[in-house]
């Protein structure tokens, strides 16, 4: 069985690895700078909310390098999903509901 880190590997639609570092050395700075520096997690009147420029913005990009792809989970063990069963049934039909009269407006 393979893992997620050599199925990204063999995989066509994997990201440029020089591409990929970009956004991550942006998230790992904007990580440090909301630790370290106060004024980065406040808000400012030309940037606006400060966290959201320096962590949400660089961990959205990444996100979007790798085409939306979610976090690899591998099947545990006995929990492992059961195939769906068809029903071997027809589908059932719809019943033509009888025509019910409709009363015409009457003037005053």
């Amino acid at each position: 069985m393979t893992t997620a880190a050599q199925r990204s590997r063999t995989d066509s639609s994997a990201p440029e690895p020089g591409l990929d570092d970009v956004p991550r050395y942006a998230l790992a700075i904007g990580v440090v700078l909301v630790l370290l520096v106060p004024a980065a997690r406040g808000f400012s009147d030309t940037f606006g909310w400060m966290p959201l420029w320096l962590l949400a913005m660089p961990l959205s990009a990444w996100w979007a390098l790798h085409r939306f792809r979610l976090p690899y989970e591998p099947a545990r063990g006995h929990e492992q999903a059961q195939p769906r069963r068809r029903r071997t049934g027809l589908q059932a039909r719809r019943r033509k509901l009888p025509a019910v009269p409709r009363r015409q407006p009457q003037a005053a």
